[in-house]
């Protein structure tokens, strides 16, 4: 799909198509779809998609008159992209602690490796120390070689091959290494739609309905956050995602605008880009 054939539509597309759209993007961002992004810079269909909801959102003539189901849609999209990133941070968090302990592992297996191959004379006590941090056939593979009469024989050898494929594989995390750069990849889908799709959704007045709701619930903080959203922009999102804190920014930047913005209306037309 061309990216230039989906700018260049202007409000041809639907009300429904774009709620389509975005129903479609929802999907490929859900971690319980079958068929989800996988990475950002090779899908064009994906940006296609936020590229023509952004599109949307900025050139719909009548702002005041925006159709409300698409300002809903657009604004649980972002916060349910919001959420899952930081859902994705947390993950990320705990992969990174994982690989920081395995990598501790490996260091202390191959420390009591040497001490077994040497027989010390504590050795049976330092196995011992490490069977809470061990599976049961680490323990027993170590005993194995310690208890050892030859280091030629065929048993002992494989046992040596054992611990350091343990300690190599430690050491690497391939498994955790993969996970996290499966993660890093919907997070960056996830960004996209932040900077993308929220940016452009400041312009859009909320629904009236929704002002008295939203004026209640920020009014003694609307200050404080005017200030920390208003103040930066665009590579700030970037910013505000890797912080964690994307999901509070956001729904202040919109809300906040409604109770400062909404009685200086947008100006209607053409001239409204």
């Amino acid at each position: 799909m061309s990216r230039s054939g989906i700018v260049n539509v202007r409000m041809v597309i639907t009300e429904e198509k774009i709620l389509s759209n975005i129903d479609k993007v929802h999907r490929l961002i859900n971690p319980n779809s079958k068929k989800q992004i996988i990475q950002l810079e090779e899908d064009a269909f994906f940006k296609d998609l936020v590229e023509s909801i952004k599109t949307y959102l900025i050139e719909y003539p009548k702002k005041k008159n925006f159709p409300k189901s698409v300002y809903k849609s657009a604004y649980e999209l972002v916060e349910f992209a919001t959420n899952q990133f930081e859902e994705n941070t947390k993950q990320i968090e705990e992969l990174i602690r994982q690989r920081e302990k395995n990598i501790s592992l490996a260091s202390q297996l191959k420390e009591i490796l040497a001490i077994v191959e040497a027989k010390d004379s504590d050795w049976k006590e330092r196995v011992h120390e490490l069977s809470s941090e061990f599976s049961e056939d680490i323990i027993d593979t170590l005993g194995l070689i310690g208890r050892s009469k030859s280091e030629s024989s065929q048993n002992y050898q494989d046992a040596v091959k054992l611990i350091n494929a343990r300690i190599a594989n430690l050491e690497t995390n391939l498994h955790i290494e993969i996970d996290m750069e499966r993660i890093e990849d919907r997070s960056k889908a996830l960004s996209y739609i932040g900077i993308e799709i929220a940016d452009a959704l400041k312009l859009i007045p909320a629904p009236q309905e929704e002002v008295e709701e939203i004026k209640e619930e920020v009014q003694v903080e609307q200050t404080q956050y005017y200030e920390q959203t208003r103040v930066e922009v665009k590579p700030s999102l970037w910013q505000r995602f890797k912080n964690s804190k994307f999901v509070r920014t956001i729904k202040y930047i919109m809300k906040i605008k409604v109770v400062l913005d909404l009685p200086e209306a947008l100006p209607e037309g053409k001239t409204n880009n």
